[in-house]
């Protein structure tokens, strides 16, 4: 029985706003509601160059689709702003037919954002990687989406940057970032785990060792790639089991006998933590750890204000990971008081008493009244210490009783000790912390700080910041300043004090800044702050 072709038209716009047939890059025909959905008749769009109708950050990831379009491969759906118009999103799905002369049909709907924009060169951070996560979860429960997780290694990559001129490390990155993105749902559920692992959520549709070829062939390196089902349910349950997964692979990578379920591999995991979480508590106990030592520049005087005190554990494993798990298994509390214990006897062995040190302080533990007690007896024996001692309160713990909080905080700065907002914008409660807590610095996030160059909006939110910063009497910190272009941008948006790769990088030992920021006139005194340093 023949088919009305009709019908088939109507198989076709049953699922998509605009069909387009592309050859050699360029639209050769556009059939449906063109302009609803790009913006342009369908005259239009006849002969342009398909890439060239989305916005240029876009572009990277259409063409990864387009120069892997195997014949019968189904690829997408991606969620691409147009050209112009970023409010504006279309959702493609691609798919090259068998024997058809190199000709791509494309089907084009009308889309809503899939969440922040992404730069050509970036992938979803970690966090919004789980949200998104959460959300294709509650997706995959209500319309059967069949899903799963790729966890990919790029063997060698790392080295490869490392070899390659500054321009040609940014062309790999965008080349990466977009290949990884076109292999994930939506275009956006990818993450970067490290320099060589990557994360990402696709549907399972298509064989893995398919999804290698393409990600080989775009980026040239050895790429191997292990996929595990997500269970439909979703819930805390299977989120936590990603989470395992993923901290295990950034950890351990695919070196062994792949995990089959997410379950499986959350299991793996926990026994992994659970080993090294005994072993955190013994180097905590035990004091074995050391500390690097960061500047922190004063802009009005071009010199070392204070420096931040980083804790490094045995074995080189990453600090921030380190602390992830001293703060699930409720060692955050007993590592706090050890590093403050440390600092202040590093303070205590400055006989110039010039040396002013910053600690980081977990959510959690600020909101203890035995911290507070501990910094006392620990000012009462070490007396020296007193007047030069920061508290950075870090926000990856999140503080449950702000008002306790605050009382704490006021008891340390009644010690003579500063008070700090640490990596402000980070978290979602940073303004709450602000409104209930009585500070005396914030630090910007660097996320914030470091795009500033190129990114109008960032720098605009920044003055902002340090308006409101100003009003209540708030000094302010930047972080992850790294070009004097950036430095010069945070000057005049008045920020206070600078901190990153310019001025040098952790050190055994604090050290001068590497290079002193032009003093600039000196900012008027903060009437109200409750410290005498300069």
């Amino acid at each position: 029985m023949s088919i009305d072709p009709r019908r088939l038209l109507g198989l076709a716009f049953a699922s998509a706003d605009l069909l387009v047939e592309l050859q050699s890059g360029r639209v050769r025909l556009a059939l449906g509601a063109a302009q609803k959905v790009m913006g342009k008749s369908e005259v239009g769009l006849m002969g342009q160059a398909w890439s060239e109708l989305f916005h240029p950050d876009d572009r990277p990831l259409m063409d990864a689709m387009l120069n892997c379009a195997d014949d019968g491969a189904r690829r997408g759906p991606v969620v691409l702003r147009l050209n112009g118009e970023e409010d504006r999103c279309v959702r493609v799905i691609l798919r090259a037919l068998p024997e058809n002369e190199g000709r791509v049909s494309c089907a084009a709907t009308a889309a809503q954002s899939a969440g922040p924009p992404l730069t050509a060169d970036s992938l979803q951070p970690r966090e919004s990687f789980d949200d998104i996560a959460q959300g294709l979860f509650e997706a995959a429960r209500v319309t059967g989406l069949e899903l799963e997780l790729a966890m990919v290694e790029f063997a060698g990559l790392g080295a490869l940057r490392e070899s390659l001129a500054p321009s040609e490390v940014a062309a790999l990155d965008v080349r990466v970032a977009s290949a990884v993105r076109a292999e994930s749902h939506g275009g956006s559920a990818a993450t970067r785990l490290s320099p060589e692992r990557f994360a990402l959520l696709r549907q399972r549709d298509d064989r893995p060792e398919n999804m290698v070829k393409r990600l080989t062939r775009m980026v040239s390196a050895d790429v191997s790639a292990h996929v595990v089902p997500l269970e439909s349910g979703g819930g805390s349950r299977a989120m936590r089991a990603l989470r395992y997964a993923l901290d295990d692979f950034l950890r351990e990578g695919l070196k062994d006998e792949a995990p089959t379920t997410l379950a499986e591999a959350m299991n793996r995991s926990v026994k992994r933590t659970l080993a090294r979480a005994g072993a955190l508590g013994a180097a905590v106990s035990q004091r074995r750890f050391t500390l690097a030592f960061q500047p922190v520049v004063s802009l009005a005087t071009g010199l070392a204000h204070h420096h931040e005190a980083l804790v490094r554990f045995e074995g080189g494993g990453s600090p921030f990971a380190m602390i992830r798990l001293a703060e699930e298994f409720d060692l955050i509390e007993e590592l706090d008081h050890a590093i403050v214990e440390q600092v202040v006897k590093k303070l205590a062995n400055d006989h110039e008493r010039k040396l002013r040190l910053a600690v980081n302080v977990s959510g959690r533990t600020i909101g203890n009244e035995t911290f507070v007690d501990h910094v006392g007896r620990l000012l009462a024996k070490y007396d020296e210490a007193k007047g030069r001692l920061i508290f950075e309160i870090t926000e990856t713990c999140a503080i449950d009783n702000l008002t306790a909080a605050n009382q704490h905080i006021q008891s340390l700065r009644g010690m003579g000790s500063l008070v700090c907002l640490d990596d402000f914008g980070a978290g979602s409660s940073s303004f709450a912390y602000l409104q209930q807590l009585q500070l005396d610095i914030v630090k910007i996030d660097g996320r914030y700080v470091r795009e500033l160059a190129d990114n109008g909006r960032d720098g605009a939110l920044v003055r902002r910041l340090v308006e409101l910063c100003r009003d209540l009497k708030i000094r302010t910190v930047a972080e992850m300043v790294e070009t004097l272009e950036v430095e010069e941008i945070v000057r005049q948006a008045g920020v206070d004090f600078a901190q990153g790769w310019l001025y040098g990088k952790p050190a055994d030992k604090p050290m001068p800044a590497l290079r002193p920021s032009a003093p600039i006139k000196a900012v008027a005194r903060r009437a109200g702050a409750s410290d005498s340093w300069g």
